[in-house]
């Protein structure tokens, strides 16, 4: 008989990563710990335009957490790598668990605004330690082969909490008529993540030298990034693609003065790029690794400020919402290769200094993204706002393939060792 030719399927096992028992333990704890996050972010905005009627007053939330962000990730970095990573999730956990408490405090007796915003400065600096921490661990919770599929699992928690979140927290509100009970809600969220943080088992294979000096050892982060122009070009794209794309920043505008729709409309508009960023998700955790990382990078990239673009130009509900659902889905085909390539390719005494710059790049330019869009929708309007970031977006895509050519032309995750024209390979996660 004759053999068939037929190539074997491509399709993976989308539950890969979770069949690892620290893995599902980490994601287990981590969804509701997200879940509880956006509904602060919710609690917090309706306490203070409550109590202040100030938009000011909301814009201060933002610029508190990220100073701490921004002037403590490198030490978070650091501390990531000298350190037990779990360790320090753990004590970050348990710090924002009593920062919602006393947030919760705060609201039941209508407390000090100055108060409220120093303990809104202590969460980010919290974060600043979580974060690098915290991504450093995903990888010693699955073999290598199966990075992207938890960088995907990662993506789908991230957006399925971005959906439930907000909703959740303003059911709450709504109930209470107070953000108090969200505030308790979500130190309840935090205990699960430390439960599971306890319970999980994993071993940090290399620390840093005990006598290398904490700024030689960030420096020596910087160093490795500079000689990594995969990661580094990776990052740098995301960063850009989200201070340039910053359409959602101006959503109530175009709601209210473009698209003429009321508040559930803006809801649905804000809910629009988490959908299509799931079912991204969903797909790519079904699919085989893309042959091309490097060159579906650019074009998803691409695509996302081509779907800016398209958005800013609307004035039709229906094509705006297929706008943000694309460039949600877009965005996560990012997203989860940027990740995958950081897990990879990072030596793991490298991973928390490499993660730590990867949150002030995102954590600086979803910030910055904000005020740009401010900035250019206040000299050019919000149409010309959008537009002029999805331009800028693809003349940065354009830019990095020129000027990064191994990133353009990198090719299947998981596949060489290294990437190309990297200094040294990364070593296999025990």
């Amino acid at each position: 008989m004759r053999k068939s030719s037929a190539k074997p399927s491509a399709r993976r096992d989308p539950y890969a990563a979770l069949r690892y028992r620290n893995f599902r333990l980490l994601i287990a704890g981590r969804m509701p710990a997200q879940i509880g996050e956006m509904m602060v972010s919710v609690g917090v905005g309706w306490e203070l335009y409550e109590r202040t009627g100030d938009v000011f007053a909301l814009g201060l939330v933002g610029l508190v957490q990220i100073i701490p962000v921004l002037l403590l990730s490198v030490f978070g970095g650091y501390a990531a790598d000298r350190y037990d990573r779990r360790r320090i999730a753990l004590i970050s956990q348990l710090v924002l668990i009593v920062c919602s408490l006393a947030l919760a405090v705060l609201s039941i007796t209508d407390g000090s605004l100055v108060l409220l915003y120093a303990v809104l400065m202590l969460i980010g600096a919290a974060r600043a330690f979580n974060n690098p921490a915290e991504s450093a661990l995903t990888p010693l919770t699955v073999p290598q082969e199966q990075y992207l599929n938890a960088a995907t699992w990662n993506s789908t928690v991230w957006q399925s909490s971005a959906i439930l979140g907000p909703a959740v927290g303003g059911l709450l509100i709504a109930l209470a008529n107070d953000a108090a009970l969200v505030y308790i809600v979500n130190a309840a969220a935090g205990c699960v993540l430390v439960a599971a943080l306890l319970i999980i088992d994993v071993k940090q294979t290399k620390f840093l030298a005990a006598n290398e000096r904490p700024l030689q050892a960030i420096r020596g982060g910087w160093q490795f990034l500079r000689q990594s122009p995969v990661i580094l070009g990776a990052i740098t794209l995301d960063m850009f693609a989200v201070l340039f794309g910053g359409a959602t920043f101006l959503l109530p505008v175009f709601a209210k003065d473009i698209l003429m729709v009321d508040a559930t409309g803006l809801g649905l508009l804000r809910t629009a790029p988490s959908v299509g960023a799931l079912c991204m998700a969903v797909y790519l955790s079904r699919r085989a690794p893309f042959e091309r990382s490097g060159h579906t990078l650019l074009k998803a990239v691409i695509g996302f400020g081509v779907a800016t673009l398209i958005f800013g130009v609307s004035t039709s509900f229906v094509l705006s919402m297929a706008m943000l659902i694309l460039l949600g889905a877009l965005d996560n085909i990012s997203v989860v290769i940027r990740q995958t390539l950081v897990m990879t390719y990072t030596p793991d005494e490298m991973r928390g200094r490499v993660s730590a710059v990867n949150s002030v790049f995102i954590g600086a330019s979803n910030e910055l993204g904000g005020f740009e869009s401010g900035v250019t929708a206040a000299l050019f309007g919000p149409v010309g706002a959008v537009v002029f970031g999805g331009i800028g977006t693809i003349l940065v895509v354009l830019g990095i393939a020129y000027w990064v050519p191994s990133l353009r032309n990198f090719g299947k995750l998981g596949g060489p060792t290294a990437p190309p024209a990297e200094p040294e390979p990364a070593e296999q996660v025990a």
